[in-house]
């Protein structure tokens, strides 16, 4: 296959399992080997920058859990300013489908529209409903790759029961959820290098271009726009906000990993091969590196983040401490066993070693090193995983896994 058409459709979040282990061939310089990755120290969870241990939740909670937010917000995903001016926020119903899908769901197409005196943007917001459900609902809402503009989510007339873009709308809804989503490029472009016509000239005071240092890329801007996406969930009674279930695969999984761990709204996180800045450890220095992420996307993250190419073992943080920011909230991650480019191991380790909180707060977490089996998912805990054969890609088996996660912990016992 041509390079320049696999980078392409790996840019836009999508790998089939042939062009994982091509793209894997072509990045030679990139360490896949387990027995020849570094060893590594992880900055320890529950000791405060101050050296002070954290015995309690309320420790957790009010000093170390804030601690760690600031250090990600400031050197890895940057820090969201103040806007210029206030901004204004409305919603508008621009159209409403009550007969959707055969009528098993009302289809609500709403903008959300965000302004001050520097300019306007809106947000095209889809949400789902399911008619024969009793409302408020519980909810999947999704950081998509799919414009919530195009035919994309239209029912398809060729698979019943399934969007066009092939997600199973109708088994959300058969199961009682709605189902919600956003779209990745609304407020900022897939790969943005001049944030001039982004969310972020709102918030640009008078003589400002370009974010600081240590200010937000474009993952943290797809996380903000989730957030306002549920502050008007909180006002649309069909829907409970108080049971959002916020997922995405790759790019989106990591927007998704910051989006819950600032965010305490959403009350439970699925991160489907989210990778390098999302559930896999930076230390490990497998699959996709921060080298690599900063060469190919540079604006994703902060400029802060640059600092620490090739030098993982300076920060003071590592992503084990992004989930744990969730808890006690339950986070399942996803993983594949030909998708090394995420490293499915680092994404397992992360999750377990961010279970030490779990705990602390009363949880159920993982409780071995070892990965499950493969196709052998981990449901009844507060932090759930599943590897299974494959490549960088949503399939059905695991919208069931991820939909099971759910009942299991969101729906009325």
């Amino acid at each position: 296959m041509h390079l320049k058409l696999i980078m392409a459709l790996l840019c836009f979040g999508y790998c089939s399992p042939a062009m994982a282990r091509e793209a894997k061939e072509y990045d030679k310089d990139v360490q896949y080997d387990e027995s020849r990755l570094p060893a590594y120290d992880l900055p320890p969870l529950l000791v405060t920058s101050s050296g002070h241990p954290v015995r309690t939740p309320e420790d957790w909670m009010r000093v170390r859990r804030p601690e760690i937010l600031s250090l990600f917000a400031n050197l890895i995903y940057g820090k969201v300013p103040e806007p210029a001016t206030p901004i204004k926020v409305s919603y508008e119903l621009a159209q409403e489908d009550r007969g959707f899908m055969g009528g098993k769901a009302t289809r609500k197409d709403i903008k959300i529209h965000l302004e001050n005196a520097k300019g306007r943007l809106s947000m095209h917001f889809l949400v789902f409903v399911p008619n024969e459900a009793q409302k408020p609902v519980p909810a999947f809402f999704k950081h998509s790759f799919n414009n919530t503009q195009s035919n994309d989510f239209d029912a398809s007339t060729s698979r019943p029961g399934f969007l066009k873009n092939g997600w199973p709308l109708g088994q959300l809804l058969d199961r009682g959820y709605g189902f919600c989503a956003v779209y990745q490029q609304d407020l900022v472009g897939h790969n943005e290098v001049e944030f001039q016509n982004s969310i972020h000239k709102l918030f640009y005071p008078e003589g400002q271009s370009f974010p600081k240092a240590h200010e937000w890329g474009v993952l943290s801007a797809c996380a903000w726009g989730a957030s306002r996406a549920m502050d008007y969930l909180e006002t649309d009674s069909d829907i409970d906000h108080t049971r959002i279930a916020i997922m995405g695969h790759s790019k989106m999984g990591k927007a998704t990993l910051w989006t819950a761990a600032q965010d305490e709204r959403f009350a439970l996180a699925i991160s489907a091969q989210s990778g390098c800045a999302g559930a896999a450890l930076w230390r490990r220095k497998s699959g996709e590196t921060l080298k690599k992420m900063v060469t190919r996307f540079p604006y994703w993250l902060c400029r802060n983040a640059w600092k620490f190419v090739e030098q993982e073992d300076d920060l003071p943080i590592d992503q084990h401490m992004l989930l744990a920011c969730i808890a006690p909230r339950p986070v399942y991650v996803h993983s594949a066993t030909e998708d090394t480019w995420a490293d499915g191991r680092g994404e397992y380790l992360s999750a377990y070693h961010a279970s030490e909180v779990y705990r602390l707060l009363g949880k159920k977490g993982l409780t071995s090193m070892e990965l499950p089996e493969v196709g052998e998912p981990i449901i009844e805990s507060q932090v759930g995983y599943h590897i299974r054969e494959g490549g960088h890609s949503i399939e059905p088996w695991d919208w069931n896994r991820f939909i099971d996660f759910a009942d299991f912990h969101l729906q009325a016992k």
